[in-house]
């Protein structure tokens, strides 16, 4: 072992008190952290079954949903292998079994010490792994290299502010971008901050939620809904993190809603308590969305705490505010509602996102705000003006159409064994 993944070893187990504190102070909102814990530390009561298996890790809900469509393509392409999903979180791993059922097997990854990796890739012997985004892990991809195992870092993205981080560790990152067996870009400026990282075998093939696969049924609800909310203009502030809501909140107070209702969606589900007492606090008539029930004409804003019902809310609403973006988050991602055609008004803050923020403000299909007082201001003039959104709805989907086929290109990429 290398002098420095020793040490990247010592601080992962001296770190250990520190990340069950961490899994516990999380598990007090959110009782899933507690579920399934030894996996986590890579033991598995998950018989494996006879078939090859291809390994798809997403972290969260985000990756999850961006992965969709290159599962289904290499449940297509690969018939005789099976699909294991791993997940770090929770929300991730229900948002596999809202997507997948039981057509993947899933589990958590476990962290990166070097035993708990040797015994999750030993257990289910992937054919192939493919991780998505920013997921590099040195213990794991060496783990991976030493077994014969084909590891892809696919959808990838680094930020310059993600390249600094990895830069600090030196020949560690080095070691583990090599050791993928191919890498798939996002953009030209995130293959070259990887390159810069030491990688060597990367493409640029575009993002896969470009290629996501539009779920009919929320959008039926999300249609039907609407239409019961009436002539209302509905505004969504979605994907919304710590801090945002009270800015939120403050815009709304200065300015006049007209009519208009709010829907916030907060990011992370262990904090929809919290942002319900921010909007009591204020005054405002507040409904839940997990009470069920029709929107009553005199609600202000409503809460969006219910789980895997993204689409239904973009949907619903006529203009969007993307969360992430109004504090420094990086922003979340607009492609989703250009898809649908929904205008989006995105903050100062998009290094996650940059490129395609970019893209999608060039097309028509956003615009930037200097901060949340202006996002709200501009919100309102969409609401009332038909015909610029209807403008705004064909840029978006002009530009999402334009930016497909990432699937096909990263699929060309893949050789599992067996």
């Amino acid at each position: 072992m290398s002098m420095g993944r020793v040490l990247y070893s010592l601080l992962l187990y001296v770190a250990t008190p520190l990340l069950l504190l961490r899994l516990l102070w999380r598990a007090h909102r959110q009782r899933g952290y507690l579920r399934h814990l030894p996996e986590r530390f890579g033991f598995y009561r998950m018989v494996r079954g006879p078939r090859p298996l291809i390994w798809v890790h997403a972290v969260s809900v985000g990756e999850t949903r961006a992965a969709e469509s290159l599962i289904r393509a290499l449940q297509a392409r690969y018939p005789r292998h099976g699909l294991l999903l791993t997940h770090m979180t929770p929300t991730g791993r229900d948002t596999g079994i809202a997507l997948f059922g039981n057509d993947v097997a899933r589990c958590y990854l476990p962290y990166d010490y070097p035993g708990a990796v040797a015994r999750f890739l030993d257990h289910f012997r992937p054919a192939a792994g493919l991780m998505i985004e920013t997921e590099i892990w040195p213990h794991l991809v060496h783990a991976g290299v030493v077994r014969g195992i084909p590891l892809y870092l696919v959808n990838a993205r680094l930020s310059e502010r993600s390249l600094r981080g990895y830069r600090r560790i030196g020949a560690l990152a080095r070691d583990a971008v090599q050791g993928f067996s191919a890498i798939a870009a996002q953009t030209d400026a995130d293959a070259a901050r990887l390159r810069l990282l030491g990688a060597t075998r990367v493409s640029v093939t575009g993002n896969l939620k470009f290629d996501l696969e539009l779920p009919a049924a929320q959008l039926a609800q999300g249609e039907a809904w609407r239409q019961s909310i009436g002539d209302r203009a509905v505004l969504l502030a979605a994907s919304t993190r710590d801090g945002e809501e009270t800015l939120l909140l403050d815009a709304v107070q200065r300015a006049d809603l007209h009519g208009a209702l709010l829907i916030i969606v907060p990011r992370h589900p262990q904090r929809f308590d919290d942002v319900a007492a921010l909007i009591a606090a204020r005054g405002l008539r507040l409904q839940r969305r997990s009470a069920g029930g029709p929107v009553v004409p005199g609600t202000a804003v409503l809460l969006g705490d219910s789980m895997g019902e993204m689409f239904v809310y973009y949907a619903a609403c006529d203009v969007v505010l993307m969360g992430g973006s109004f504090l420094a988050y990086g922003a979340h991602s607009l492609i989703e509602p250009c898809a649908l055609g929904k205008p989006v008004i995105i903050g100062p803050s998009t290094y996650n996102f940059a490129e395609a923020t970019d893209a999608a403000v060039a097309a028509g299909a956003a615009l930037r705000a200097a901060d949340m007082a202006q996002a709200m201001m501009l919100a309102l003039q969409l609401a009332a003006d038909p015909v610029r959104r209807q403008h705004m709805e064909a840029s978006g989907l002009l530009f999402t159409a334009a930016h497909r086929g990432a699937t096909a290109r990263v699929l060309e990429l893949i050789r599992p064994q067996g």
